[in-house]
């Protein structure tokens, strides 16, 4: 593997990783706030974070194409994880959106319950990495 490749690699995961923290963090911490207007701040922390995922995660992919003339060879579990985290950063990204468009009409039940979705989607995107990791 060359310095550029390895580099480019590094790169990415720092951005994925900051993605991760703010997919996380701001959703676990708004599950334990009730002021809306910290949480819609958070949100779209949140949202960024997702997209951050989603895009960084992406470009993983695309430099391995770009230095290999393939994209990357995983198979099995890898393959699985990898379709998981992407499930979860659609569906992280769907949800923070509408919360952002539409959360000031919901009940408070509603926007607990998107909150801790956004958790649960978060915290299974970062556990898919790790099978990612080591299974590809």
């Amino acid at each position: 593997m060359s310095a550029a490749q390895n580099l480019s690699y590094s790169v990415i995961q720092v951005v994925h990783n900051f993605g991760a923290v703010a997919a996380v963090g701001g959703s676990v911490i708004a599950t334990r706030l009730r002021d809306n207007v910290t949480r819609r701040r958070l949100a779209n922390l949140v949202l960024i974070g997702w997209v951050t995922q989603a895009v960084s995660g992406a470009t993983f992919g695309m430099v391995t194409y770009h230095f290999y003339h393939q994209f990357p060879d995983i198979s099995g579990i890898a393959v699985d994880a990898l379709a998981i985290k992407m499930v979860c950063a659609t569906l992280g990204i769907l949800l923070l959106a509408a919360y952002l468009w539409q959360g000031h009409r919901w009940t408070e039940q509603g926007k607990n319950k998107a909150w801790i979705s956004s958790s649960v989607l978060a915290i299974t995107a970062i556990s898919g990495a790790a099978f990612l990791r080591w299974f590809s």
